[in-house]
């Protein structure tokens, strides 16, 4: 239980850290963070592998990096969507 709990604030702080290097708000809020920050690791270790400091099972690197690329993508996007309509 405690581990799903560091889960979801590393990847929260992830996802957060992610956006203020992008400059960018994660759309939902603090769900949002979480969301990216998790997704955003998965990504980053399936395309750049495990390296880096690891904390709660996460590789600070790799799940950044992932994180940030993620968000962009979302936030392109979103932007598509608002032109769009």
């Amino acid at each position: 239980m405690i581990s799903f709990i560091w889960y979801l604030i590393i990847g929260g702080i992830l996802g957060w850290l992610a956006g203020v290097i992008l400059g960018k708000d994660v759309p939902g809020g603090i769900v949002g963070n979480i969301i990216a920050g998790i997704v955003g690791s998965w990504i980053g270790s399936m395309v750049l592998g495990n390296w880096g400091w690891r904390v709660s099972d996460f590789y600070v690197f790799p799940a950044l990096i992932g994180a940030v690329v993620l968000i962009f993508i979302v936030s392109l996007i979103l932007k598509g969507m608002r032109k769009a309509t």
